[in-house]
């Protein structure tokens, strides 16, 4: 039984794993969190690449150490309902609803709106978001090509051209890193932390980990083992490559405040650097790296979801799920970026705890013997945190008041909760869930197997 393949071959797949990550919020999230962190950029930062790289690599990994054909499956384990609820709103959230139509709009207002005039915004953004999302169809097409499409044309084009940029960055700083703003002044980490769920790279990681471990049975790996270290290595290369940018950006958007001041959002910091360093050309080499780096993470995510929901509804071809999901983003585009940011965060709340704890009882699993008892329980009490901090994410976007209804229990989790207000509360409770529950799965098992 095959269990090695080439270090060409794992980087390959390791390269096709970050370009697939990496996208629109990759570039824009840490340049804003450089500005706004200031001098505590790195602790800022590191709480940045646990939830922008760390978990990313843990939700890989855990897909293949769990054995799961796909994430489904895994999600099974605490109810066949809720595996399918709980998949077709990942996929949807990464998909078509936020992740996917973000990717062009993204490509638009960094690499091609400072070259038109306002007045012409609208028409032009339908013009560039047709032909994008046009590419990312044909390409959708052929998910058997993805390696060679993905991973050996696309991808080295981004690491090398914004490579450039960031050691211009490193080497001649624009200016000296300024004081943090609001937000970062206390707690920069647990900001960063946060912040990091703005990539949707942790969740999307259980979708493009059936994706690298498909490439690697393509290649003939064929054992448990060999896939999961295969899928180590892999994942290792992506992070890498990951965390390094992640880094440079961030660095990048400290080092402009003095120059350009605060911006909004991350885009205009990396439009102004371009500009900075190489003029005219710079901004032409931001459209590219940003063009390319929003279609490989738009590519993955059509072909992710279509292959999902043909499996979930094999009636309908993958061929019609392509397309299907591929002019529904395309609408979905058309609204606008703000829009997209403004409805994706308080799903992401409600979404992101549910999908890292599931995460850590894929590897916990063996421990309590795969009881769906321990399943079921922490996930139930981290949704009835998560889906709170949902809401009142929902309710801050939208500038209103908490519904009255919900105020009782925010107040009840605000007095008992440790790190209610961080966006974290539903840690500790997770956490010892999975502790009681596990070892009376345990004892039970132990039990059971003396009689």
């Amino acid at each position: 039984m095959k269990d090695k393949i080439s270090f060409s071959s794992t980087a390959a797949i390791g390269v096709m794993l970050f370009a697939l990550f990496f996208g629109a919020g990759n570039l824009i999230f840490p340049a804003e969190l450089g500005q706004n962190a200031g001098m505590n950029l790195w602790p800022a930062v590191i709480g940045f690449l646990i939830t922008g790289v760390g978990l990313p690599l843990v939700g890989v990994l855990a897909i293949s150490y769990s054995g799961s054909n796909d994430l489904q499956e895994l999600s099974s384990r605490v109810h066949p309902i809720y595996g399918i609820l709980f998949t077709s709103l990942l996929y949807l959230t990464i998909g078509p609803f936020f992740a996917a139509p973000r990717t062009g709009t993204v490509a638009y207002e960094v690499g091609i709106m400072p070259f038109i005039s306002e007045e012409n915004s609208q028409m032009v953004l339908f013009i560039f978001t047709f032909l994008f999302f046009a590419a990312t169809l044909l390409f959708s097409l052929k998910p058997a090509k993805i390696v060679d499409n993905v991973g050996k044309i696309l991808a080295p084009g981004i690491v090398v051209l914004l490579g450039i940029l960031l050691i211009m960055v490193v080497t001649q700083p624009m200016g000296a890193i300024e004081s943090p703003q609001e937000g970062y002044r206390s707690g920069a980490f647990i900001q960063g932390f946060l912040e990091g769920y703005n990539t949707m790279d942790a969740i999307a990681s259980l979708v493009f980990g059936i994706i690298v471990i498909h490439a690697i049975r393509a290649m003939g790996v064929t054992s448990k083992n060999g896939i999961l270290r295969i899928t180590a290595k892999a994942g290792g290369i992506a992070t890498v490559l990951l965390a390094v940018i992640y880094i440079g950006i961030a660095y990048l958007g400290a080092t402009s405040t003095s120059t350009f001041g605060i911006f909004e959002t991350g885009g205009p910091v990396l439009s102004s650097a371009a500009s900075y360093y190489f003029g005219a050309l710079g901004s032409i080499l931001l459209a590219i790296v940003i063009i390319l780096a929003c279609l490989t993470t738009s590519i993955g995510l059509v072909t992710a979801n279509a292959e999902f929901f043909h499996k979930l509804i094999p009636k309908i071809s993958y061929k019609a799920f392509v397309i299907f999901f591929a002019t529904i983003t395309f609408i979905i585009a058309n609204f606008g970026l703000e829009n997209i940011i403004t409805y994706s965060l308080p799903v992401l709340m409600f979404v992101y705890p549910l999908a890292i704890v599931l995460m850590l009882l894929a590897f916990l699993s063996r421990l309590f013997n795969h009881a769906r008892m321990v399943y079921v329980s922490a996930i139930t009490v981290t949704f009835l945190i998560s889906i709170f901090d949902g809401l009142k994410a929902l309710c801050e976007s939208l500038g209103i008041d908490y519904f009255t209804w919900m105020q009782p229990v925010i107040s009840f989790y605000e007095q008992i909760l440790p790190l209610y207000n961080e966006g974290l509360g539903w840690v500790l409770p997770a956490v010892i869930v999975i502790v009681i529950t596990g070892v009376i799965a345990r004892v039970q098992h132990l039990s059971t197997a003396r009689a």
